[in-house]
């Protein structure tokens, strides 16, 4: 009796192996299934890569090991299917989609990560004391120098913020100075930079809303 359950339970697996083989080798798979793995594989790998160079140029020195070595395992494995499949056109297709697709997602991921420092430098001819007042109120360090400019004299305000917060930075320049120059560049380190305490995004987005219904009044 045992003996009899053996053999059937072998057969089965078996007939599930076959069947396995059998549509891993179908037109469906080759054709349709495997490239959109390819594809959805090369889009991981180069979404990794863009994020670790990025963290490299943060100077995350531990996380950017560790999203390597998952970047050039998931790019072996879609290299090696490519290599598998070399006289189907659509492997080609999908590889070099998804290189392209993986760009793309990797700077959005990193736009929504918003990770780093970053330096704010504003020339303005105008008066610059309630733009500097409305950054210093929402909790940003500013630094004012005055200037010779090409038309005369400006002010040059330099403030250090986190780039999560360069929305709402923008928003004050726009609000009070619409015509200020102004420029930003990364920052990899800044020893003991000012930043809003205690106060999240939706904090600062409430005491701009109440700023500007204090100057309605």
């Amino acid at each position: 009796m045992e003996r009899t359950q053996i053999l059937v339970l072998s057969e089965i697996t078996w007939k599930n192996n076959e069947g396995t083989m059998s549509f891993l080798q179908s037109e469906a798979f080759t054709f349709i299934l495997l490239p959109v793995l390819i594809f959805l594989a090369r889009v991981l790998d180069v979404s990794f890569g863009t994020i670790r160079v990025i963290f490299i140029l943060r100077g995350r020195k531990y996380l950017a090991p560790v999203i390597g070595f998952f970047e050039i395992l998931i790019w072996l494995v879609a290299i090696g299917k490519v290599m598998q499949n070399l006289n189907n056109v659509f492997c080609y297709i999908a590889y070099a989609g998804g290189f392209s697709a993986g760009n793309f997602m990797g700077m959005w991921i990193e736009e929504k990560l918003a990770m780093g420092t970053l330096i704010v430098q504003i020339i303005t001819r105008q008066d610059a004391s309630a733009l500097m007042e409305s950054l210093k109120s929402s909790g940003f360090g500013v630094t004012a120098v005055p200037a010779q400019g090409t038309t005369g004299q400006v002010h040059i305000i330099y403030s250090v913020i986190k780039r999560s917060a360069l929305k709402d930075v923008v928003a004050v320049i726009k609000r009070f100075n619409p015509m200020a120059f102004y420029s930003i560049e990364d920052v990899k380190f800044a020893s003991q930079p000012i930043f809003p305490l205690g106060k999240s995004w939706l904090d600062i987005r409430l005491l701009g809303l109440l700023r500007l219904f204090r100057k309605g009044k």
